[in-house]
């Protein structure tokens, strides 16, 4: 009789949890996201850590997940300094790419995600980056994430400094009792809802 391997169990939870987390978030109402998401968006403007950080890696959302543009924006107007990723389908891994206007400096990228349009925006090396913002559909409270299932972010942090904050913002609805981790899979430091703030165990 066919058994799945443990692998094969932990992609189908994860399928499972992806499922569960975005019937969640659309089932939220405009003002409920809204309020939510400012209230994120106070927490983080307050967090030391990232107002001390100069160089921020940001991201723009794909699914219903919390709006980034707005606190993009804002950081413009702080003057920190943003980088965006500019996805290459191809090799599997992103360029992180220095922006200074959203509106002319991305494109849809192949991923159908707004990016930095390359020969507008300079590449900024990973070891500057100070605070990096990982995007997920479900986290736990010791810092496990699940992704869109490409990896490219565990990649990302894998490679990002240990002097660098890895850092997500999420609903309340999107933290899970546990997240079931692979090998390859990589935690965040702390997590931001519209509730608390989470430091990793």
């Amino acid at each position: 009789m066919w058994q799945e391997t443990p692998m094969e169990e932990i992609q189908a939870t994860k399928n499972d949890i992806r499922s569960e987390i975005k019937n969640v978030l659309n089932s939220l109402s405009g003002s409920e996201r809204l309020k939510k998401t400012q209230d994120i968006e106070n927490r983080l403007f307050e967090f030391a850590n990232f107002l001390e950080a100069k160089i921020a890696l940001l991201h723009l959302n794909r699914y219903n997940e919390i709006k980034m543009r707005e606190i993009i924006e804002r950081c413009f107007s702080i003057n920190k300094t943003v980088v965006l990723p500019a996805f290459d389908i191809g090799k599997h891994e992103m360029k992180l790419m220095k922006v200074d206007n959203l509106k002319a400096n991305l494109k849809t990228g192949a991923r159908g995600i707004k990016e930095p349009k390359r020969h507008l925006c300079k590449v900024v090396p990973i070891e500057y980056i100070d605070i990096a913002f990982i995007p997920g559909i479900a986290f736990d409270e010791k810092g496990g994430r699940i992704g869109s299932g490409e990896g490219y972010y565990d990649r990302l942090i894998s490679k990002l400094p240990n002097t660098t904050r890895k850092v997500s913002l999420a609903f309340e609805d999107q933290i899970v009792q546990q997240v079931p981790m692979e090998s390859h899979d990589r935690y965040i430091d702390i997590l931001i809802t519209e509730k608390r703030i989470i430091y990793k165990i």
